[in-house]
């Protein structure tokens, strides 16, 4: 389960633990990960980050993906519900929420840029940043990953969201996501 491009990665190897965990929440064989960025209160690995070109070469912008599939379905139905509308027009009428999200866009960008440079995906960051909202579980696996306060789209979402691991270790959710 070793991932060849964590030689590539400025950061420490990821724990073998966790990637099992990770591989068993996505039920796949995680790629280009670099750390876990965030934990579910149960501990185990919520959002990880990812190298911005997957070991087979292919461009991956998203640079914080959600893995916790309780997460991932408390996320899905926000969306179902049509959060990202309505943060999407908000977005268009109100130029300081522009300009915060635009400064979420850049902070992606920067973070992503520390892992490599990949000309294919320079300039674009994820979840439809910076002019709509394309993603929420990019723009929360963002605020998890980074703390309150750099992405004002995504921790509105997160706010939003119910206690998804109420019920147990996320680890132990054999359901598809």
């Amino acid at each position: 389960m070793t991932d060849p491009s964590m030689a590539e990665s400025p950061l420490p190897p990821v724990d073998p633990a966790d990637l099992a965990v990770v591989e068993r929440q996505l039920g796949r064989l995680p790629r280009g990960v670099v750390e876990v960025a965030a934990r579910c209160p149960c501990g185990c690995p919520a959002v990880v980050r990812t190298l911005p070109r997957l070991p087979d070469g292919t461009p991956f912008p998203t640079s914080f993906y959600a893995t916790c599939p309780r997460l991932t379905r408390a996320i899905g139905t926000l969306e179902s519900q049509g959060m990202m509308r309505d943060m999407s027009d908000r977005l268009a009428a109100d130029p300081e929420l522009a300009a915060a999200y635009r400064g979420a866009h850049e902070d992606y960008l920067r973070r992503r840029a520390e892992l490599g440079d990949v000309p294919e995906i320079n300039g674009i960051s994820a979840g439809g940043m910076p002019d709509r909202v394309k993603c929420l579980h990019v723009l929360v696996a963002h605020s998890m990953a980074v703390g309150p306060g750099v992405n004002p789209l995504g921790d509105e979402a997160l706010s939003a969201l119910p206690a998804w691991w109420e019920g147990g270790c996320c680890d132990a959710v054999p359901e598809s996501r």
